[in-house]
Formats: structure tokens, C-alpha cells, sequence
């Protein structure tokens, strides 16, 4: 998504216009801009790594999630709650998810899971996604740990509630 160059908010606006004495916003003297992003060090670079990418524009069509997708990510962000609330007691941050086009596990922490699930579910596509830098490993589980964990207390639970009855 490309972003303008230039600034239109009113405040950046003053900072053109500074009193004598004063200082404008930084790298602002008359008749200069802001720039709002920052400036690209590839900029017309033939070896630019990104060039290949393209601009993803947030109305580039998307293909809507079918039904049994949508279904799949409401059912994957509730069983996230119960997750979190069984493991994070025990020193469990996240989940960690083998990446399949790196190849790499990939840490979450609960709440970037679930904004990312959430993500998925309002724009039909996956937020691009880097390893996280340095986690410990011990401090994070599979899906499939996490959901034989559940499983495993909800099993207890029921055999509990049969003995006392």
C-alpha cells in the first residue's frame, strides 16, 4: 500500500508555518514537507529484495473465506480461549506453528494469535508473518499439545463428576 508524500493533517501543517525563534517540526523550514513514511534505502535499486513483491493494496480482491473456513478460524479462535486459560497458569505464552513456506516454527504469544485469527476473519487473508527474535522454546506448545491437554482436564473433569454421582 503506497502511502502519500506530503502532509495534509493540520498540525503538521503549523509546523511549516513556525514563529521567529521557534522551531518548526523536525527537518521543516519554509516551503518543506514531512515526509510520513520513511524513505525507502532500496529506492530504485535493481537488487532491491522486495521488487519482486509488488503493491499489495488493502483492494486488491480477495477471495472471501468459504463457510467451512470461516467456521474453522471461529472454532480455532474459541478453542484459543480455553487454551489460554488452561496453560497459561502452568508458564505456557503461546503457541508455536510450523510454517509452511519457511519451514520454521513460528512463536505466538495468545493475544498475537488470536489478532491474527481475528485478522484472517475480516480481511480473507493472513497477516504476513517473521519469526519471532530468540524465544524460549520451553514457554511455548503445539495445537496439538495444547488440545490434548484440554482434552486430558476435560476427561478428568468428567470421570470426577461420575465418581461423585
Amino acid at each position: 500500500m503506497k502511502m502519500k508524500v506530503g502532509v495534509s493533517h493540520p498540525t503538521y501543517r503549523r509546523w511549516g508555518s513556525s514563529r521567529r525563534g521557534q522551531r518548526g517540526g523536525p527537518g521543516c523550514g519554509y516551503g518543506e514537507r514531512v515526509q510520513e513514511e520513511p524513505i525507502d534505502p532500496f529506492n530504485t535499486d535493481p537488487a532491491d529484495p522486495a521488487g519482486g513483491l509488488g503493491d499489495l493494496a488493502e483492494d486488491d480482491e480477495v477471495d472471501p473465506l468459504t463457510d467451512a473456513e470461516r467456521q474453522d478460524v471461529l472454532e480455532d479462535l474459541s478453542d484459543l480461549e480455553i487454551y489460554q486459560a488452561l496453560l497459561s497458569p502452568t508458564g505456557i505464552r503461546g503457541l508455536v506453528i510450523e510454517c509452511e513456506d519457511c519451514h520454521e516454527p513460528h512463536y505466538f504469544d495468545w493475544d498475537l494469535l488470536r489478532g491474527n485469527l481475528r485478522h484472517l476473519l475480516t480481511s480473507g487473508r493472513p497477516r504476513v508473518h517473521e519469526p519471532a527474535y530468540d524465544p524460549d522454546p520451553d514457554h511455548y506448545v503445539t495445537w496439538e499439545y495444547a488440545r490434548g491437554y484440554a482434552d486430558g482436564v476435560h476427561d478428568t473433569l468428567a470421570e470426577g463428576a461420575d465418581d461423585d454421582s
